[in-house]
Formats: C-alpha cells, sequence, structure tokens
C-alpha cells in the first residue's frame, strides 16, 4: 500500500517537473560525469561489472530524456585516462560492455529512426582493438545524422585534449598550414577531440552523480570555460532516476534566470549613469 502511494506520488511530480522544465529553455549540450558504478555495486554485495552493466542500463535511458525534452548533444564521461590505473578484469570486462553498447546501437532501429549521431572522444589507440572496431563502426553508421549528438569520451582526459591541440596546431604552423595570426578561440577548439567532423560544442549544463562535486578533468574548455552550469546529486550513477535529470535542467534554467537578471540590473545602472551625465551637460 506504501510503495503504490509513494510511486503515485513520483509520478505525479516527476509528470509536474516535466511540464515546468519543459516550459523553460533547454540546454542544447549537456555533459555527464557517471561516477558511483562500482560504490553501487559494493553497497549490495555484487561484484563491480555489476554496476557497471546496471549503469549502462541507465546511459539508455539517460540518452532517451535528454532526446525527448530537446537536448541537441550529450556528452558522456565512459572512461577516463585515469582508469586505466584500475584492475585489468575490471577494464577488460568494462570494454567488452562498452563495445556491446555500440554494436547494439549500431543495430537497434531507434538510432536511426531518431537520426543519432555516435562520435567516440579521447586517445582511441589507448583501447583495445575490438573496441576501436566497434567504434569506427558505430560512427560510420551514423556519420551523417544530425538530429542529436552523442559523444562517447573513451581514453580521455581535459588536459591531455588541450595537449594534443596544441602540438596539431604547432605541426601545422611548422608546415605553414596555419600561421600564428589565425589562431584564436574558435581554431583551438576545432583541434580538440574528436579528430574528424564538428567539433565538441560548449557545455551548457554539466550533471555528476554520485555526491563528489568536482569537474574531474572532464571538458575543461568547453565547460568550464563556458562557465556553464553544474548539478552535483548523491545518487550514485545506477540509481539515477528522471526526477534528478529534470532536476539538472531546473537548475540550469535558474542560473540562466539569474544571470539574465544581472544582465538587466547593469543594463539599467549603466543607462542611469547615461541619463545622468547627460543631464549635468545641460
Amino acid at each position: 500500500m506504501m510503495r503504490s502511494i509513494l510511486n503515485l506520488f513520483y509520478s505525479t511530480y516527476e509528470k509536474s517537473l516535466s511540464k515546468d522544465v519543459k516550459s523553460g529553455h533547454v540546454p542544447e549540450h549537456i555533459a555527464i560525469i557517471m561516477d558511483g558504478n562500482r560504490r553501487f555495486a559494493n553497497k549490495l554485495g555484487k561484484k563491480t561489472n555489476y554496476g557497471h552493466t546496471r549503469g549502462a542500463d541507465i546511459t539508455e535511458q539517460v540518452i532517451e530524456w535528454s532526446y525527448e525534452i530537446g537536448v541537441k548533444e550529450l556528452t558522456i564521461y565512459a572512461f577516463s585516462t585515469e582508469n586505466f590505473n584500475r584492475s585489468t578484469d575490471e577494464t577488460v570486462q568494462l570494454f567488452e560492455l562498452i563495445g556491446k553498447k555500440f554494436d547494439h546501437m549500431r543495430e537497434s532501429e531507434r538510432t536511426h529512426e531518431k537520426k543519432i549521431r555516435v562520435r567516440v572522444i579521447g586517445e582511441r589507440t589507448l583501447l583495445p582493438e575490438d573496441l576501436q572496431e566497434s567504434a569506427e563502426r558505430i560512427e560510420k553508421a551514423t556519420k551523417d545524422y544530425d538530429k542529436f549528438n552523442l559523444n562517447v569520451a573513451l581514453a580521455y582526459g581535459g588536459r591531455q585534449d588541450i595537449v594534443q591541440a596544441v602540438r596539431k596546431m604547432a605541426d601545422k604552423v611548422l608546415k605553414n598550414q596555419l600561421s600564428l595570426e589565425d589562431i584564436d578561440e574558435n581554431t583551438i577548439g576545432d583541434h580538440f577531440y574528436p579528430a574528424e567532423g564538428a567539433a565538441v560544442s560548449n557545455v551548457d549544463l554539466i550533471i555528476r552523480t554520485g555526491g563528489n562535486e568536482r569537474i574531474s578533468n572532464f571538458l575543461p574548455w568547453q565547460a568550464n570555460g563556458n562557465e556553464c552550469a553544474a548539478y552535483f546529486c548523491a545518487p550514485f550513477w545506477p540509481e539515477f532516476r528522471k526526477i534528478d535529470f529534470l532536476r539538472s535542467i531546473r537548475t540550469y534554467q535558474s542560473r540562466l534566470a539569474e544571470q539574465k537578471m544581472k544582465q538587466k540590473h547593469r543594463t539599467t545602472r549603466f543607462l542611469n549613469k547615461v541619463r545622468k551625465t547627460s543631464k549635468s551637460q545641460y
């Protein structure tokens, strides 16, 4: 009885929150640090791979939620360069899981009906060959889609991304393919991962689950440089609910409203100063 009441309350609240969020401005690009898979498994007395598998299921749901609410681009932090320090058994199982998910997405009608473009960002040469091949297959199968962009960060590190971008530009300068005078913010952005195609756009909202409040070297140029909104929440990634997702959107909308209000106040103060100056001249 109590569970039924709670489910009814949850459903009602979710619908209300969804309606409110959809009536406002939706972020175009969301980036997610999916933290807590291992701690979730440990809490339940399960093996680590159980947490990763459950987390992968949540990722599929979040892609669906993002698409239906109108988000244009989603970047998920699947495996960082620091994650290579984990045990061989864990990394092997995780890479196998990611490869299977890539193959499943490539074969899924939903991917092609919704024209979801999938790209891998990161130093893919560090990945197992079979995972590289799975990544190449899904990228090739979706390369012409433009309805929704899904970026999967694998073997990714933000500082590493900046370093490789600088090296690319330096090499072009040495080969007279690029002049120093032509290097600006857009030029730098064009040399980040992925190696081909459109650059990853600026991040509007970054979400991190698992209770830690840090960005962890994730998209520093696109997120920190854009002063994006940040939403940190306690649930482990496999526990992430649609309500949590909608709350993150609401956080973004509240921050956007605050920024507009501050800009309005600054403009008002400026106009008042101009009026006072004009009056003092007569």
